[in-house]
C-alpha cells in the first residue's frame, strides 16, 4: 500500500482556509483531519477520538516527556497538541492527514517530521484581507487591527513552507491546492511499492 503524508495548511485569519479545506474534504480521496489532544474539558456533542483526544494534564505532560507530539502549545491554561501516533497510523493506512495550524506550530511540525507538505494560503494583499474581515461584520475594530497585525507577522513565515497559494479567487486557489496534492501523491519516493512490483532497481555503475 502506498503511504500517505501529512498536509499542513496555514494562513492568516480571513484568508479562506475553511472554504478551501471544506472543498478538499469533499473532492479528494483519502483525506482525514488530524485529531488533536487536549487537556480542556469535553463539551456537549464532542466525541473522544473524533473531536479531540482528551487527556489529563499529567497524561499530556507524560506524552511531552516521551516526545509523542509533532507540536504542542499551552493556551488559556490548557494544552493542545498533535499526537505523532495518530498521524503516523493514518499515513501508514495511505491517508493524507490534514493539519490546519498556525505558523509557529507548522515550524515545530517541520522540525519533527520529514513526511509533510506545507502550504501557505495568502491573500492577494493585506488591504484585500482587511476588506474580507470587515465584510464578515463579526469583529470589532480592535479585533480587526489585532488580526491584521497577526497577519503581517504570519506572512514572515512563508519561507518555511513548500508552496504558496494566493487566494485571489477561491476556485483558483482550490484548484491550485488540488494540483499540489495530486503532484505530491505521485512523487517517486511515495511509490516504493509500485517501483518494486515493476521490478525497477536502483541504477548502478555496473
Amino acid at each position: 500500500m502506498k503511504k500517505g503524508f501529512l498536509l499542513v495548511i496555514s494562513g492568516p485569519s480571513g484568508v479562506g482556509k475553511g472554504t478551501v479545506l471544506h472543498d478538499l474534504m469533499n473532492t479528494q480521496k483519502n483525506l482525514v483531519y488530524s485529531v488533536s489532544a487536549t487537556t480542556r474539558n469535553k463539551r456537549d456533542g464532542e466525541i473522544e477520538g473524533v473531536s479531540y483526544f482528551y487527556k489529563t494534564h499529567e497524561e499530556f505532560e507524560q506524552m511531552i516527556a516521551e516526545d509523542k507530539f509533532l507540536e504542542y502549545a499551552h493556551v488559556h491554561n490548557n494544552y493542545y497538541g498533535t499526537p505523532k501516533d495518530f498521524v503516523e497510523k493514518k499515513i501508514d493506512e495511505g491517508k493524507i492527514v490534514v493539519l490546519e495550524i498556525d505558523v509557529q506550530g507548522a515550524v515545530n511540525v517541520k522540525k519533527n517530521t520529514d513526511n509533510a507538505v506545507f502550504i501557505f494560503l495568502a491573500p492577494p494583499s493585506l488591504s484585500e484581507l482587511k476588506n474580507r474581515i470587515v465584510g464578515r461584520g463579526t469583529e470589532s475594530d480592535d479585533d480587526i487591527n489585532l488580526r491584521m497585525k497577526n497577519a503581517e507577522k504570519e506572512l514572515e513565515y512563508i519561507k518555511y513552507y513548500d508552496y504558496l497559494v494566493i487566494n485571489d479567487h477561491i476556485n483558483t486557489a482550490i484548484n491550485s491546492v488540488n494540483e499540489i496534492i495530486n503532484a505530491e501523491k505521485h512523487k517517486v519516493f511515495r511509490e516504493d511499492d509500485l517501483v518494486i512490483d515493476l521490478g525497477i532497481k536502483e541504477s548502478s555503475n555496473e
